[in-house]
């Protein structure tokens, strides 16, 4: 069967879709997670930003996040969204794919995301040794993945991860300040 969805660079009109697609996937308690501590008033990478679509529609989005490790530069992947009716087509899969392969030009040296290691394994992730990584808030060791952009990035890069700027700042509740 013919794949029925094109992967495309996100666009700005893109925004409420893919918040849609975050929030099915997702849903609200995301907000309280480590690696949205990373992204609180930090931009997406504008060039790291995709979206599968099918007839035009956004079924899945995926993005890249600057942050650093020690003094290394590195991207946190996600969220990477998938409609739930086109779950287990190969679209996350493909995003995360096309996203990797773009990643490999900028001067990041490794990408890190927290998820299931059985599934993140088929774009080439694997599980980071506990304690070489260290994110702002609790996560469990065993979900956090990392893929090297970089000859032997995984075995050089370690310390706490941090975000490498902030465009947006914020206070703790997640509203911008006056």
């Amino acid at each position: 069967m013919a794949q029925s969805w094109q992967i495309r660079a996100e666009r700005p009109e893109d925004a409420d879709a893919i918040e849609a697609l975050d929030n099915d996937g997702f849903g609200p308690g995301r907000y309280a997670k480590s690696a949205y501590r990373l992204r609180e008033g930090v931009a997406a990478e504008s060039d790291l930003g995709f979206v599968a679509t099918e007839s035009g529609v956004p079924v899945g989005s995926v993005r890249f996040w600057p942050i650093k490790i020690g003094a290394h530069k590195a991207l946190l992947l996600g969220p990477l969204a998938v409609r739930s009716d086109r779950r287990g087509s190969g679209i996350g899969i493909a995003l995360m794919k096309h996203g990797i392969e773009r990643a490999h030009a900028t001067d990041a040296a490794c990408i890190l995301l927290v998820g299931d290691e059985a599934y993140y394994r088929r774009a080439g992730f694997a599980r980071i040794a506990p304690g070489h990584v260290r994110f702002p808030g609790p996560v469990d060791a065993r979900r956090i993945l990392g893929l090297a952009l970089k000859d032997d990035a995984l075995a050089s890069v370690s310390g706490d991860i941090v975000r490498i700027r902030i465009d947006n700042p914020v206070c703790a509740d997640g509203a911008p300040l006056a």
